[in-house]
């Protein structure tokens, strides 16, 4: 048996602590008053009012006011305040329920409250909210039918040693739309309550890889609407409007979008009705680079040809917010919005703009690549730096070229892969202890799947299972935007779920899985999966998966000495085929595709040209 009370504060505090200070101060707040008001307890707080409604009636309530002393001082001595109502001229009010419960073995009481997000004073004199246990788990089941239908557009079934990966990719689906205010996407709900294009396109990104593709094609429609009549793409809006600060990335990153958007829906209209947009972009991007293609550029001493041709400094990256720099992370976003541009007007059949667009693309990418052999040579380093004035290293940074600016094999050479070797020594040093860190913020996650581009899967996993352990706490299955080493340190965080985090490892995640290559325009499958995933007899099952082509679903799953995969899909053929990465270290001995022996294996690819197979890999 068991004997006691269930005691509910209500207290002056937010859930941001004062370290967390950036866009709003938390700590305590004001609130002014307490009150039992018809069948809800209202709280007047600075913000705004706030309503708790018991569906379960309390055996007690007090309330007390600055003065009288703090609820934790009267429920410390095991009393409660008398009075139901307080109102505090020192604004720090603070009530408490009291539930008390007499339990036999085995048995439970339930006790159920409802907090409104959004309330109006005058609904506090509503109808007595529901008291029966049923009409609670009737609710409950409806939320819960919600969000299985917003995260089962897409499933990943994977063995029971690899749930939270799993379990992960599923929830950060989930906290991406709560973290939304409507139609804006966001990478947070309180420190970050904005919408920036560059957290919009990644998670936009996310948003289509896992079946949202109504969300993204609202979310560019309403961001379409702040665009600048000059071309410029706004970083960031809020309630606010659209903010005028130049970050050099957005432009290339919202014609990304709509052309991901493109590739996943065939939607000509929507292309069509934003056209007009992505020329004034182009034409806009066109403008800033002038100003760097003058004579001072051109024929300057090194510390300004390395400048020629580039976009100019922005702010963009964050690591330059102290003073804006000529970086690299716009430069990829710069060549992908023109790549896009150019798709786009081929899609549409307009061929001038697509000719004009591709002739940009190849003269900034020519630009930016002999700026980055500048920038090494002046420098002296052997990786590519972020931007072309300090020589820094920022893999993190530089990653955005492999995906989803897709420059792997164009950007310069041994430079991309020597900055990516450079960052996992850095990443081993710092795991193994050996290396001394304070903090870092997981947006490295996005080198999993550079890693998994790379066909270093076995450097991805060890990425996977070192960020996976800094979800905090673990059952969330999410990620703040700063990991401390010393998880208790009351030091700023940024917003927890960050979902621009949270679609980083959606998208890396998925790149084990399937990834569309665009070197061949080929479609890649299991790239990173791991072996032993296959020998568990649940194996691995990929359901429904959108890709570029269409939705693709697929098991693999070991059978002796053999691998088999049963691909189902509804997809046109990629041109370049779909390509089987091998899971497992041991060469391919021979493989058949519906019982017919195939000789397209080549290294650790297998090439099919069916769309839908029996495929037997053999040891």
């Amino acid at each position: 048996a068991a004997r006691g009370s269930l005691l509910i504060t209500l207290r002056p505090f937010q859930v941001l602590p004062p370290w967390q200070d950036l866009n709003i101060t938390g700590g305590v707040c004001d609130v002014s008053e307490i009150r039992r008001q018809n069948h809800g307890i209202v709280i007047e707080a600075a913000a705004e009012p706030k309503i708790i409604v018991p569906w379960t009636k309390p055996d007690a309530f007090g309330a007390t006011g600055f003065a009288q002393g703090d609820i934790v001082e009267f429920l410390a001595r095991g009393a409660m305040p008398s009075a139901e109502n307080a109102a505090d001229p020192w604004r720090r009010a603070s009530a408490a329920l009291r539930y008390d419960f007499d339990l036999k073995p085995g048995a439970s009481r339930a006790v159920v409250l409802e907090a409104p997000f959004r309330w109006r004073r005058g609904d506090a004199s509503a109808a007595p909210p529901p008291s029966r246990p049923r009409d609670f788990d009737a609710s409950a089941s409806r939320i819960a039918q919600y969000w299985r239908r917003e995260t089962d557009r897409v499933r990943l079934e994977l063995p029971a040693a690899a749930r939270r990966v799993a379990d992960s990719f599923r929830a950060n689906q989930a906290y991406i739309l709560i973290n939304a205010d409507g139609i804006a996407i966001q990478p947070g709900s309180r420190t970050y309550e904005r919408s920036w294009i560059r957290d919009g396109a990644m998670t936009g990104t996310a948003l289509l890889y896992t079946g949202h593709t109504d969300r993204v094609r609202e979310y560019i429609d309403w961001y379409a609407g702040y665009l600048y009549p000059d071309g410029k793409v706004p970083c960031v809006v809020d309630r606010r409007g659209p903010d005028p600060v130049d970050e050099h990335d957005s432009t290339g990153e919202f014609i990304y979008l709509l052309a991901e958007y493109y590739r996943f829906t065939n939607d000509h209209a929507m292309l069509e009705k934003h056209f007009d947009k992505v020329v004034a972009g182009v034409d806009y991007l066109q403008r800033l680079r002038a100003r760097r293609m003058t004579q001072e550029f051109r024929d300057g001493p090194p510390e300004k040809r390395v400048l020629y041709g580039l976009v100019p400094e922005s702010i963009s990256h964050e690591g330059y917010s102290a003073k804006p720099m000529h970086s690299y992370w716009d430069g990829f976003w710069v060549i992908r919005g023109f790549r896009d541009a150019a798709e786009i007007a081929r899609a549409l059949g307009r061929t001038d703009e697509q000719h004009r667009f591709e002739r940009l693309r190849d003269d900034y990418r020519r630009t930016m690549y002999d700026s980055i052999r500048l920038a090494m040579k002046i420098h002296n380093i052997d990786y590519i730096p972020g931007c072309a004035e300090l020589g820094d290293f920022d893999a993190t940074s530089t990653a955005v070229g492999v995906f989803p600016c897709g420059e792997l094999g164009r950007a310069p050479e041994p430079a991309l892969h020597e900055t990516f070797e450079r960052y996992y020594d850095f990443f081993r040093r710092r795991r193994d202890g050996t290396l001394d860190w304070d903090a870092y913020t997981p947006y490295e996650i996005r080198l999993v799947g550079t890693f998994i581009r790379l066909n270093q899967p076995d450097r991805a996993h060890e990425l996977l299972d070192f960020f996976l352990d800094d979800q905090r706490p673990p059952g969330w299955l999410h990620w703040a935007e700063v990991v401390w080493r010393d998880p208790l340190a009351p030091k700023f965080i940024g917003d927890m779920p960050h979902t621009w985090v949270g679609s980083a490892y959606i998208n890396a995640v998925r790149s084990m899985f399937v990834y569309e290559r665009e070197s061949d325009q080929a479609l890649v499958l299991a790239a990173g999966v791991r072996d032993a995933w296959c020998e568990e007899s649940e194996g691995v099952r990929v359901l429904a998966f959108p890709t570029h082509y269409g939705l693709i679903t697929y098991s693999l799953r070991s059978a002796g000495a053999s691998l088999v995969l049963e691909l189902n899909s509804e997809i046109t053929s990629p041109p370049g085929g779909i390509i089987i990465r091998n899971p497992k270290s041991t060469p391919i001995r021979a493989a058949s595709v519906n019982g017919e022996p195939v000789e397209t294996v080549t290294g650790d690819e297998l090439r099919l040209t069916a769309t839908s197979a029996s495929v037997v890999i053999e040891y």
